[in-house]
């Protein structure tokens, strides 16, 4: 009797492990990515646009399915104005005036498509490449640590000075409401500004709580797929697929809360300065840096961070992969239940982070599976972690430590139409229980 309560035992494990919710990573009994995703962009054509959309947009405006769009230089929401978008309707972005959309502060954009009818954000070339236009930029009154407030102006070329007080952000309302962005697609976005570096594929600055930003997803971006500067966000439902720059930043003071999204790289896909899936910073410059005001703080919660090569070792060799996360000083990173697979380490700290307990407490990783990783937390250029590993290594932070293949790891990623990231439950192992169940 006891032998067959055992055996009934790992059974009920077995099958509750089958239909469980996936613990770490990207969660849900469904695939959430369906329907509403697109992973190979480039096979998607677009109708002919039948409108226009350029200059300032200073009054109330409606964008319509039955319509395509042609965005044309840099455009402006502005004035207190609102720019509603209708589920399925597509906007394609002018290649030869590198357009961008940028919503200024106190206006706001609600594009709030559907799972089986998404607003999509694309390039108007016949071939499409990363960087063809500049993106969408969010503007709040949201609180950054930097003194005084801030100006994406030098991300606009040839700014009209008519529009040098619609690209100031930041405030001190912590609840500021640039609108609503929901099944979105941004593709091919991050133009190349010259001096400046790259536009993002979205770019929050100052963007308050109430901003509801859900279900975007963010491929074949030349800069960063999704930027935080100050503000306070939460950010739900997010992919960032085969981005040249970052995947996920947040700077300047920002208060963030990632969860539940996904982050695929291509090891042949990343720019000179290190490409990562998460960077935290407080600051680029300390001397702009008001430090009675708050640093940055990152709750970074189910995430997935995929190294998408089928060669890592070799591609480590060759130098094309680099960590996944890359924390800077005076920040706090509290990170759980994720997964990170196939990087060059998992997680670089760095260098100027002086490695004690309360330093240590304020980057936190719990519940983590750290996969085919060469190496897991290091700080930058320094070769010995043994006091990071023995820290993060501790029993009481439940992370764990696998060499599973891309393969073993997730459901369906080589599903070229409707990948599945979350984490393969297929197996129970009891040996813990195997001298009970066989013997009395």
């Amino acid at each position: 009797m006891k032998n067959f309560t055992k055996l009934t035992y790992v059974l009920f494990l077995l099958c509750a492990n089958i239909f469980a919710q996936q613990e770490k990573g990207i969660v849900g009994n469904t695939n959430w990515l369906d329907n509403w995703t697109e992973f190979n962009p480039k096979q998607q054509s677009y109708r002919e646009p039948t409108q226009i959309i350029s200059g300032n947009i200073t009054k109330d405006t409606r964008l319509s399915k039955r319509d395509t769009y042609l965005l044309v230089g840099s455009v402006f929401v502005t004035n207190n104005a609102t720019l509603t978008i209708e589920p399925g309707t597509v906007v394609l972005a002018d290649y030869n005036s590198k357009a961008s959309l940028t919503v200024s502060k106190g206006a706001k954009i609600i594009a709030e498509g559907t799972e089986t009818d998404p607003i999509v954000f694309s390039s108007n070339k016949s071939l499409k490449r990363a960087g063809d236009w500049g993106g969408i930029v969010l503007l709040g009154s949201a609180p950054l640590n930097k003194f005084g407030n801030g100006s994406v102006a030098n991300l606009h070329d040839n700014l009209d000075a008519s529009n040098y007080a619609n690209v100031n952000y930041g405030g001190n309302d912590t609840i500021s409401n640039s609108g609503v962005l929901k099944y979105v697609r941004i593709e091919y976005a991050g133009k190349r500004i010259k001096g400046a570096g790259y536009l993002n594929g979205l770019l929050l600055a100052g963007v308050g709580s109430e901003t509801v930003l859900e279900n975007i997803m963010v491929s074949y971006c030349a800069g960063d797929a999704f930027e935080v500067l100050g503000g306070e966000v939460t950010i739900n439902k997010a992919v960032s697929y085969r981005t040249s720059s970052n995947d996920f930043v947040f700077n300047y003071g920002a208060q963030g809360y990632l969860k539940n999204s996904l982050a695929v790289r291509s090891p042949y896909i990343s720019s000179s300065e290190g490409s990562r899936c998460l960077k935290v910073l407080s600051y680029d410059n300390r001397q702009e840096v008001d430090f009675s005001k708050n640093g940055t703080h990152v709750v970074a919660e189910n995430l997935t961070f995929l190294n998408d090569s089928e060669t890592l070792d070799s591609d480590i060799e060759k130098g094309l992969v680099s960590e996944a996360v890359y924390v800077g000083q005076e920040t706090f990173l509290d990170m759980n239940k994720s997964v990170i697979s196939g990087f060059n380490p998992a997680v670089i700290l760095d260098d100027r982070i002086r490695i004690n307990q309360e330093n240590l407490e304020k980057i936190r990783f719990t519940n983590m599976y750290f996969n085919n990783c060469k190496g897991n937390i290091y700080v930058n250029n320094n070769s010995n972690n043994d006091d990071l590993e023995n820290w993060y290594g501790n029993a009481a932070f439940f992370n764990v430590y696998s060499k599973s293949t891309n393969v073993e790891t997730f459901i369906d990623i080589q599903n070229k139409r409707r990948p599945d990231y979350r984490l393969r439950i297929n197996k129970i192992i009891a040996t813990n229980l195997d001298s009970d169940v066989n013997g009395d």
